[in-house]
C-alpha cells in the first residue's frame, strides 16, 4: 500500500514498497560497453566485498546544474541510463529539485527524500511539504539539504504515458467501473483492467521495461554521486521503504543512515512467501484489508469518544456502521449534497470509508457516514462513481497536449514490474470471496486494487527479488503507526525482520505515515537519527500531537 488516493476504490492508483552473481569486467578506454545481462561485479571498493552494480559504477556520474525555482528552492535535470546494462547508451531525465540547508555551517549533506506511490512526483511533494514541521523540523532543515526527484517513469523525468492526450486519458478514468461488489461487476471490471494494461503497452513504449525500482535504486547511486556526498542518508516514505531496502541491498556500504517510515514487507511485495506471488494478489498477502479494517475500528473508537464533536457518534458507530452497509448492499442511497442529490452504492461506501490514510478527514468522512445512515434511499439521479471519487489533479483537467500527471500510469507500470502477480482471473474471483469472509466490508480492496498487473504485458527483466538481508555500513530506523491502513504494523515487523539491521520503532497513531499523523516526539526520533545515527531505547514509544476530533 502506498501514500495517498489516486483511484476511485482505494489508496492504491488504478485501482495501493538483488544481489548478483559477481564476474570481474574489465571497460577499454573510448569502449561503448554494452552488458547484455543483469550482472555485478566484484570490486574491492566501500569496504572490500561490496557487490557493485557494473552499469552503476560504469555509468558517467550526472551533472547537475541547480537553478532557482522559487521559494527557496532549486531545480535541476539529471541523465541516467535508461538502461544500465548499457551505461552508456541512450539517456532519459530525471526532475531533481533541492532546498539548501538553513545553516551552512553546520550542514551534513544531503538527505534524500522519497515521498511514495509509486508513481507520486517527488518534486512536488517536496515543494509543498518541505516546510511541514511534523515532517522536516527546523533542526532537521538546517543541517540537510532536502533533495528529491520524480523517479524515471513519472511526471516531469521521463514519463510513462498509457494515453495519447490528457482527455484520452481522463476520459478513460471516467470510465473505470467500480470494485466489484458481487461477481456480477467482475467481467467489467477484468476487460477495463485488461484494456488499461493494453493501453500502457501500446502507448509507453520502451521505458515500460527499464521502470522497475531496482533501476531507481540506481538512480539514487547516481543522485548521491552527483551531490557529492560520500553516502547516502534517505529518509523513504511507504513505498520510499521499498526503495530503500532495494538500495541497501545493492549498496550496503554506501548507506550512512536510512529512515523508513511506513515500511512494507519486502519479500511479500516483490514475489510473496512461498508461493504467495502466483495464488494471491498483492495487498491480499500483504493483508492491506486486515490494516483498513484495524484502522477503520480506531476511528469509529475515536469517534465515539469524542462524542458530539464526531458527527457520526451518537448511539453504537460499530452497530451503525453495519447497518448503514447492509441496507447499501441491499440498494444504494441518495443523499443531497451542494450539487444536488447523490446516490452512493455499496462499493462506494466501501471505498471511501476505507480510505482512512489522513486523520484531518475522519470528520469529513463521519459526517458522511452520518448522512448515508439517516437516509432513507431514493432514485438515483446521480451516482457517486469510481471516477468521481478521485482526488487527482489530472481528473480536474482536459486537454490534448502531453500530460504530466501520469500517477495511475506511473503507478502500474511501476508496480507491475516490482512484483509478482497472480494471472488466473479465478484466482481473483474465488478471493474476493473467501477475503469478503475473512475481513468483512474492505477484504474485496486487496484482492482488486492493482487488477491490470495481472493483464500487464511488459517486463523488466531486472527487477529485483531479493535477498534482502545484506548487512548495510549503517542501521536502519523504521518508524510505523500502530493502525496504518495502507503500510500495516504486522509487514513493518516483517520488512524489519528481513533486513539484516533494522529497528521498529512504534507510533501510538492511526492513519498512514507520519507524514499525516503529526507527532513530534516521532519527527524528534527520526532526527536525532539522521543527524547522529542515535536510536530510540527499545521498547519506546511516540504518541501523537492531536486527535482529529479534537
Amino acid at each position: 500500500m502506498r501514500s495517498d488516493q489516486i483511484s476511485g476504490y482505494h489508496p492504491r492508483p488504478f485501482c495501493r514498497s538483488r544481489e548478483l552473481l559477481v564476474l570481474a569486467v574489465t571497460v577499454a578506454v573510448g569502449l561503448g560497453s554494452v552488458l547484455s545481462t543483469p550482472q555485478v561485479a566484484l570490486a574491492k571498493q566501500d569496504g572490500g566485498d561490496s557487490r557493485l552494480d557494473i552499469g552503476v559504477d560504469a555509468a558517467v556520474t550526472p551533472t547537475l546544474q541547480w537553478s532557482d525555482c522559487q521559494g527557496g528552492f532549486q531545480c535541476g535535470t539529471a541523465q541516467v541510463p535508461l538502461d544500465y546494462h548499457r551505461p552508456f547508451g541512450k539517456k532519459i531525465d530525471l526532475a531533481v529539485i533541492k532546498l539548501p540547508a538553513s545553516n551552512r555551517a553546520k550542514r551534513i549533506g544531503t538527505l534524500f527524500v522519497n515521498f511514495g506511490g509509486p508513481g507520486a512526483s517527488g518534486v512536488d511533494r517536496l515543494r509543498d511539504r518541505a516546510r511541514w514541521s511534523w515532517l522536516f523540523s527546523d533542526e532537521l532543515r538546517s543541517r540537510f539539504d532536502l533533495v528529491s526527484w520524480d523517479p524515471r517513469g513519472v511526471a516531469h523525468s521521463t514519463a510513462v504515458r498509457c494515453f495519447s492526450t490528457e482527455a484520452e486519458q481522463q476520459e478513460f478514468l471516467h470510465s473505470l467501473p467500480e470494485m466489484p461488489s458481487d461477481p456480477s461487476g467482475e467481467k467489467a471490471f477484468y476487460d477495463k483492467s485488461k484494456e488499461f494494461a493494453d493501453r500502457c503497452k501500446q502507448h509507453a513504449g520502451e521505458l515500460l521495461q527499464h521502470v522497475s525500482t531496482i533501476n531507481t535504486a540506481r538512480d539514487l547511486e547516481l543522485l548521491r554521486r552527483a551531490v557529492g556526498d560520500q553516502k547516502l542518508t534517505y529518509h523513504g516514505i511507504s513505498y520510499g521503504t521499498y526503495l530503500g531496502a532495494i538500495y541497501a541491498n545493492l549498496f550496503p556500504h554506501r548507506v550512512r543512515a536510512m529512515a523508513f517510515d511506513g515500511s512494507m514487507d519486502f519479500i511479500g511485495n516483490a514475489t510473496g512467501h512461498g508461493d504467495e506471488g502466483t495464488t494471491k494478489p498483492l495487498d491480499t498477502r500483504q493483508d492491506v484489508p486486515r490494516g483498513i479494517a484495524e484502522t477503520f475500528e480506531k476511528f469509529l473508537r475515536e469517534c465515539s469518544a469524542a462524542g458530539p464533536r464526531c458527527a457520526f457518534s451518537s448511539g453504537n458507530p460499530q452497530v451503525k456502521w453495519v447497518t448503514l452497509v447492509e441496507r447499501a448492499r441491499q440498494q444504494p442511497i441518495t443523499i443531497q449534497d451542494g450539487a444536488g442529490p447523490k446516490t452512493w452504492t455499496y462499493s462506494a461506501i466501501i471505498t471511501t470509508a476505507g480510505d482512512l490514510t489522513r486523520p484531518e478527514t475522519y470528520p469529513g468522512l463521519a459526517t458522511l457516514l452520518q448522512k448515508l445512515y439517516d437516509a432513507s434511499g431514493g432514485s438515483t439521479t446521480r451516482t457517486a462513481s469510481a471516477a468521481q471519487l478521485r482526488d487527482e489533479p489530472h481528473l480536474s483537467r482536459a486537454g490534448d497536449e502531453p500530460y504530466v500527471a501520469n500517477s495511475v500510469d506511473a503507478f502500474n507500470a511501476i508496480q507491475c514490474s516490482d512484483s509478482t502477480f497472480p494471472t488466473d482471473t479465478a484466482i481473483y474471483s474465488r478471493m474476493a470471496i473467501s477475503e469478503d469472509r475473512r475481513v468483512p466490508y474492505f477484504g474485496r480492496i486487496g484482492v482488486f486494487d492493482m487488477m491490470s498487473c495481472a493483464y500487464w504485458q511488459a517486463q523488466d527483466t531486472d527487477r529485483y527479488t531479493g535477498p534482502f538481508n545484506r548487512r548495510t555500513a549503517g542501521p536502519i530506523l523504521i518508524l510505523n503507526n500502530r493502525f496504518d491502513p495502507a503500510t500495516p504494523l504486522q509487514g513493518a515487523y516483517d520488512g524489519a525482520r528481513e533486513l539484516a539491521r533494522a529497528r521498529l520503532f512504534i507510533v501510538e497513531g492511526f492513519g498512514h505515515t507520519t507524514m499525516y499523523v503529526h507527532s513530534t516526539c516521532a519527527e524528534q526520533t527520526k532526527r536525532d537519527y539522521l543527524i547522529s545515527g542515535a536510536f530510540p531505547g527499545r521498547g519506546a514509544r511516540c504518541g501523537i500531537d492531536s486527535h482529529p476530533f479534537g
